[in-house]
């Protein structure tokens, strides 16, 4: 297999992961594995794409920070609409140990899904 197409098949299976809800309490637990993941709002609308870089414990952690206001898109777009992921979001993980692909799949991923929070921290002037 070529190296897109790995890429295209770690998206298809990223698409078709299972959903999580986020815990009403407490912190996210499914992952400490490094990935890429995929988080929605209402409607299943698809709020951000993103993946762990050095995160200690790769995903919870990531994800854990984005519902504690610990992450540009919670401060840049989740805060700023007064979006709650304890209430309605959900997410979709996909674990990937290489960082190279990881990369790749986040860009395609970005591309195709075409997430709200993407843009929204360019500056004015």
């Amino acid at each position: 297999m070529t190296e897109s197409e790995n890429v295209k098949t770690l998206y298809d299976n990223l698409i078709n992961a299972q959903f999580y809800s986020f815990p009403l309490l407490g912190k996210v637990s499914v992952s400490v594995k490094q990935g890429v993941y995929i988080i929605y709002g209402s409607n299943n609308k698809v709020l951000h794409v993103g993946k762990t870089s050095r995160a200690k414990n790769g995903l919870n952690q990531r994800l854990t920070n984005h519902l504690r206001a610990q992450s540009s898109f919670s401060k840049a777009y989740l805060i700023k609409n007064g979006i709650d992921l304890r209430q309605i979001g959900s997410y979709k993980i996909i674990e990937i140990e290489d960082s190279r692909m990881r990369t790749f799949v986040e860009a395609l991923a970005i591309g195709k899904l075409c997430p709200a929070h993407v843009g929204t921290g360019a500056k004015n002037g």
